[in-house]
């Protein structure tokens, strides 16, 4: 098997919480840092997963099952969204984000299943103004500002498109045919959303944290943010900073692979570090089955010494129960296992 190639690029410029010693008796608080290491974050490069030569896109879906295995998370570069078009979302985002408070109060909401949602929310101080939209398999969007649903419906089209490749890739890393996940999963008629959230400059009292460990609903969370910095990694028992090129996709593989898969990929916990000059904008798409579709472990993924490890139950039904974040201690996937 091909031996993984790393990368690190220095800084130059609906999420289930996790309760302590969840995760195979981790206990995220014992000898834990917040300033993170700088470890190196693993590369796929998305024009090799889809080439047309065969032998390279062999070499990059070995690659991509590795990664997936060992890490449950990973940077994607050379992929095809212009960087224009991700500056001119990020750009319309903060548009959004600028506009008078009550122009973005009719989309003040609890229930998580709304198709867009805004918010402010406070962590330990930390002021963290979001708003959600749905945007698979019909596109939501608020009115204002004006060049907002045109330039987010169009990089939600490009980035769909990446995320759909990429688990076309990780079907055939594990031995079936690349529609496998999609076909399972229904993907055609998927939920996806994205969450934008605006993280203003914070000069004193940095490195405090602005989302507490989290894993997050859904097959993969595909990021990009305005900045370099702020989202942290769980690996090996350390705390891995992503501080990449922010026109990289950072992704991480969520809960309703770990559950398809029987355990076997692992959905990622992570946390923001806050610790920015400037203003950091991230907008994170969460991909995800169709709403109807029971997501179980797979007959692939069971025999004799791996019994199923998960409760089956709908991808609504999870996201409705999610809201609530921690029952009794446990997060949302932890309440599931058998």
């Amino acid at each position: 098997m091909a031996e993984i190639s790393k990368a690190f690029v220095l800084n130059n410029g609906i999420s289930s919480l996790i309760g302590p010693k969840e995760k195979g008796g981790v206990d995220f608080d014992s000898n834990d840092t917040i300033l993170g290491v700088d470890d190196a974050i693993p590369i796929i490069d998305y024009s090799k997963l889809t080439s047309n030569d065969p032998h390279q896109s062999s070499q990059a879906v070995e690659f991509l099952g590795k990664i997936c295995l060992e890490y449950g998370f990973f940077a994607v570069t050379n992929h095809t969204i212009p960087e224009s078009l991700i500056n001119g979302t990020m750009e319309a985002l903060q548009g959004f984000f600028d506009l008078a408070e009550e122009k973005k109060r009719k989309y003040e909401t609890n229930n998580a299943m709304d198709k867009i949602r805004w918010g402010i929310g406070d962590v330990q101080h930390v002021t963290r103004e979001f708003f959600k939209i749905v945007s698979h398999p019909h596109f939501h969007c608020p009115t204002e500002p004006n060049v907002l649903r045109e330039t987010l419906q169009e990089y939600s089209k490009r980035l769909r498109e990446v995320g759909i490749n990429l688990v076309r890739g990780i079907s055939k890393s594990f031995g079936q045919e690349e529609s496998y996940i999609e076909k399972a999963m229904s993907l055609e008629s998927g939920y996806d959303f994205f969450t934008a959230n605006d993280y203003p400059p914070r000069v004193s009292a940095p490195n405090i944290i602005g989302q507490f460990p989290h894993n997050d609903p859904g097959l993969l969370i595909l990021l990009v943010q305005n900045v370099s910095g702020g989202l942290q990694l769980y690996h090996k028992g350390k705390w891995v900073k992503a501080n990449l090129n922010p026109h990289w996709i950072i992704v991480n593989l969520a809960d309703h692979l770990e559950i398809l898969t029987n355990g076997k990929y692992k959905s990622t916990v992570h946390r923001v570090i806050v610790n920015n000059e400037v203003r950091r904008v991230t907008f994170p798409l969460f991909m995800g089955p169709s709403l109807e579709a029971t997501v179980s472990p797979a007959p692939e993924f069971v025999d004799e010494d791996n019994p199923p490890a998960y409760h089956g139950m709908t991808y609504k039904e999870y996201l409705e129960a999610n809201q609530h974040h921690v029952i009794e201690g446990k997060s949302c996937l932890q309440q599931i296992r058998l």
